[in-house]
C-alpha cells in the first residue's frame, strides 16, 4: 500500500511539474513599448503592426502595451527609458541627445541621403551597424536604426528664397549637425523639443524650424503656424528602435528568435512609409496657408556648397577625437548612392 501511495504521489507530483513547466512555457509576457509621436504616425502604425504580429507569432505569450504620444515623458528620454527598462521597448531620437552617437548622428550631415527610404537602407547596412554604429547605442539592443525623409526649413513670417534670407532668423535644429547647418547659413540655431515646436513658433521665441513635411503637418500639427516653406530637402534625421537587454535575455529561446528575425528585411517598408507622408503632410501646411519655395539652382548650390562645408568641419572635429569619422562618413555616401539606385530620391 505504501509503494502505491509513494507512486501515486509520485505521478502527481509528474503531473504537477508538467503542468507548471506547461504553464511556465505559456506564461504571458508584457513588453512595454514607449515613443512620442501620434498614433496616426506612419512610424508609430509600423510599430503597432510590428508589436502585433510579435504577440501573434508567438501564440499569445508577447503581450504588448504600447505608450504612444510621449506618455513616459518627453523625446530625449527614450533611449534609457529602454536602456534601464523602465520600458522594454522605445522608438528613440539619436539627436535627442546631442553628442552621445557622434558616429550614428554622421548621417544627419547636409545632402548626404535623399530620402528615408535611403537613409533607413544605408543605417542598416550589416558591415556599417557592427561595426561603428552599435558600439555606440551601449546598454540596449539595437531591433532597426531608420531615417526620416529629408527636411525642409519652414517658417512663420519671413519667407526664404536664398542664403542671405537666413541671417538673422532664429531656427529650430534637430541635432548638432543641424545646428551647425542652420549657423553656418548665419541664422540662430535654438534647440527646442518636437513636441514644443508649436508652442515656440507661436509666441515668437523661433522664427522657424527645421523639420520634414510629414513631421510638421501629421506629428506635430504645425499647419496654419508655419506661413513659408523652402523646399531644399537637405538633411535626415535619425532613430531607433531599440529593446532593454534584460526584457530580450529573460525571452525563451524561440521569442528571442521570433524578436531576432521580426525587424530583418523591414528598411524598404519603413523608408517607404516615411517617404509617404511628404504629400499628405505638405498638403495640411498648405491647408493651413503655407507657401512652398522652390530654391533656384544657383541658391540650391549655394545651400550645398554651405552643407558642405559643414560636413567638412564635423569630420575634421571627430577625427580630433580619434573617432574614425571619415571613413564612416566616405561608407555612408557609398551606401547612399547605391542604394539611390533602387530607392525613392527626393533630388530627382
Amino acid at each position: 500500500m505504501l509503494k502505491k501511495v509513494l507512486g501515486l504521489g509520485l505521478v502527481s507530483a509528474a503531473a504537477l511539474g508538467f503542468t507548471s513547466a506547461g504553464a511556465l512555457a505559456q506564461a504571458k509576457i508584457e513588453m512595454k513599448v514607449a515613443h512620442f509621436i501620434v498614433d496616426q504616425h506612419p512610424m508609430s502604425v509600423w510599430i503597432k503592426n510590428w508589436a502585433e504580429k510579435l504577440a501573434k507569432d508567438s501564440g499569445g505569450r508577447i503581450e504588448p502595451k504600447i505608450f504612444s504620444n510621449a506618455q513616459m515623458g518627453p523625446p530625449p528620454v527614450y533611449y534609457d527609458l529602454a536602456r534601464t527598462g523602465q520600458a522594454d521597448v522605445t522608438w528613440y531620437l539619436t539627436g535627442g541627445t546631442p553628442g552621445r552617437f557622434p558616429i550614428t548622428e554622421l548621417i544627419n550631415l547636409p545632402y548626404l541621403v535623399g530620402s528615408s527610404e535611403i537613409g533607413t537602407k544605408v543605417l542598416n547596412d550589416p558591415a556599417l551597424r557592427a561595426k561603428y554604429l552599435e558600439p555606440e547605442h551601449k546598454g540596449v539592443k539595437v531591433l532597426v536604426l531608420f531615417s526620416h525623409q529629408p527636411g525642409q526649413v519652414h517658417t512663420t513670417r519671413k519667407p526664404v528664397k536664398s542664403v542671405e534670407d537666413m541671417k538673422g532668423l532664429r531656427i529650430r535644429f534637430t541635432s548638432p549637425t543641424v545646428r551647425d547647418f542652420v549657423a553656418a547659413l548665419g541664422a540662430t540655431p535654438v534647440g527646442v523639443a518636437p513636441t514644443e515646436q508649436a508652442d515656440q513658433l507661436q509666441k515668437g521665441t523661433i522664427d522657424g524650424t527645421f523639420i520634414d513635411y510629414g513631421g510638421a503637418g501629421i506629428a506635430f500639427k504645425l499647419g496654419g503656424i508655419l506661413k513659408h516653406t523652402t523646399e531644399m530637402y537637405s538633411y535626415v534625421t535619425s532613430f531607433g528602435l531599440i529593446m532593454n537587454p534584460g526584457f530580450y535575455a529573460k525571452l525563451p529561446a524561440d521569442l528571442k528568435k521570433l524578436v531576432d528575425d521580426s525587424t530583418k528585411g523591414q528598411e524598404s517598408a519603413i523608408g517607404k512609409g516615411w517617404d509617404s507622408i511628404d504629400g499628405p503632410g505638405k498638403k495640411l501646411l498648405m491647408d493651413g496657408g503655407m507657401q512652398p519655395i522652390k530654391l533656384a539652382p544657383a541658391e540650391d548650390a549655394k545651400f550645398r556648397k554651405i552643407g558642405a562645408e559643414v560636413a567638412e568641419k564635423a569630420i575634421k572635429d571627430l577625427e580630433a577625437k580619434k573617432l574614425p569619422a571619415r571613413e564612416v562618413y566616405t561608407l555612408l555616401k557609398s551606401l547612399s548612392e547605391k542604394h539611390a539606385k533602387t530607392s525613392k530620391n527626393f533630388w530627382q
